[in-house]
């Protein structure tokens, strides 16, 4: 693959990379008005329509890396929000974008090493390994142990609000997020990506989230070394494994395997949020692997949300039907989350009441269950028809004002990704509340 000897730092240089991106989709829809009027099928001229202009825009945003990159990572776990054009083309960003050049890596090593990366390891693999949104990983070795080094692209950090003020138009239009009050929603984005840029502070999350996780079976984190590691580099012990969508897509897959990896990876998930209360909030593929004895892999602590007891509680107690069904109690409970508002008329707080039940009864449907069965098919494609439904519903968007606590960002966000894992791997009937059992004091 074709390496970068410079990435575009300065807000005028990443507005004009994206700017001829947007003229390319604009050539895009005028050959779609085209195709329209020769082709019988109008789905084919969208679906082509949808292709190009996903390549366009992933071609820009790979050159510019960090935060454009990483939102496009996001989104492309919104698989019922988002044309299955760009959750593919977008999904790229886990694995495949164009790594830095060797003359960039030992720059950086010289700059926060004082040498360069051959002097400070036994080897030193100046062809990444892995190169991904705000960072590429090389493999090296130190007295006899396989090393992986994460190195973080130059001006990252330093461009993220820039990136987030040229971003911001399309998300809005794309979430149907108004202006007015839209203020707390981007700041605890702008937050969460700074934080995933302090390598130092993922080092220790790190630490933290392998011992407080380490009586929880099938489960393996790497080691990681201060010693060999800055804000801007990252080493930790290299872990042998397959990718986790590398994996699902086999076809000699045994159903106890995937029954197994499911189960651990609910009860992973389960724990942190009703023990730990704290998330790693990133769940999507490329932060998991599979090892060849059927072990889990978590390679990525860069994303943790704290849950704060004024959301935890009355969002999972949401979770219980017998609340759902109860009127009184299910208003207050809005109201507590911010999905209700004093201001609102008549006809928002029927609406929003309505449909925050239907998506709760649905979303929650697992939790009311002593086992559920995640290779139920049905759940998913509901689950997809609802976003599809509310997604496109123009009342939404004539509604005044956003909806909902900021911290439903990232909770929500992790429920969606660990769904999505679970419907890749459809581990048949899972356990649901083995967090319960494993409730081990975090300080032991």
């Amino acid at each position: 693959m074709k390496t970068l000897d410079k990435i575009p730092k300065r807000k005028i240089e990443r507005v004009g990379n994206l700017l001829k991106a947007g003229a390319k989709v604009g050539i895009n829809y005028l050959q779609y008005y085209g195709s329209r009027i020769s082709l019988e099928d109008e789905e084919i001229a969208k679906e082509q329509l949808h292709k190009n202009n996903a390549l366009d825009i992933y071609d820009s945003l790979k050159t510019l890396k960090g935060s454009a990159l990483k939102i496009a990572q996001m989104l492309s776990m919104e698989k019922n929000i988002m044309p299955q054009a760009y959750v593919e083309t977008f999904s790229l960003s886990q694995f495949s974008v164009p790594p830095l050049s060797g003359a960039l890596i030992k720059k950086t090593f010289r700059k926060y090493f004082g040498k360069n990366p051959e002097a400070l390891f036994d080897t030193f693999s100046v062809e990444a390994i892995n190169a991904a949104s705000i960072g590429q990983v090389h493999q090296a070795e130190k007295n006899g142990r396989r090393l992986a080094v994460k190195i973080q692209y130059p001006g990252v950090r330093e461009s993220i609000s820039s990136d987030l003020a040229i971003v911001k138009p399309i998300a809005m239009k794309m979430f149907h997020i108004k202006k007015e009050g839209s203020a707390k929603y981007f700041e605890e984005v702008e937050q969460k990506l700074l934080e995933e840029t302090d390598y130092l502070l993922e080092l220790e999350r790190s630490k933290q989230f392998a011992h407080d996780c380490r009586e929880l079976p099938g489960l393996r984190f790497p080691g990681y070394y201060p010693e060999y590691s800055c804000d801007k580099v990252l080493t930790m012990d290299w872990m042998e494994g397959v990718h986790f969508s590398e994996f699902v897509q086999r076809t000699n897959n045994e159903p106890e395997c995937l029954h197994a990896l499911g189960q651990t990876l609910w009860d992973f998930y389960m724990y942190q949020m009703h023990v730990l209360k704290r998330l790693h909030a990133d769940p999507h593929p490329g932060n998991f692997l599979v090892s060849a004895t059927h072990e889990l892999i978590v390679i990525d602590f860069g994303c943790i949300k704290e849950i704060p007891p004024e959301f935890y509680i009355p969002y999972f107690e949401l979770a219980i039907s017998s609340n759902l069904n109860n009127p009184r109690f299910f208003e207050e409970k809005l109201y507590e989350l911010e999905i209700l508002l004093p201001s609102d008329t008549n006809e928002e707080k029927t609406f929003f009441t309505t449909l925050f039940h239907d998506m709760l009864t649905l979303f929650t449907r697992p939790f009311n269950e002593e086992f559920f069965d995640f290779s139920d098919e049905r759940f998913f494609e509901a689950i997809a028809v609802m976003g599809q439904r509310y997604a496109s519903m123009s009342q939404v968007r004539s509604m005044n004002t956003n909806r909902g606590s900021k911290h439903f960002i990232y909770l929500n966000r992790t429920f969606f990704g660990l769904y999505n894992m679970m419907h890749a791997l459809r581990p048949g009937r899972i356990t649901i509340r083995n967090y319960e059992r494993l409730n081990v004091p975090a300080s032991q």
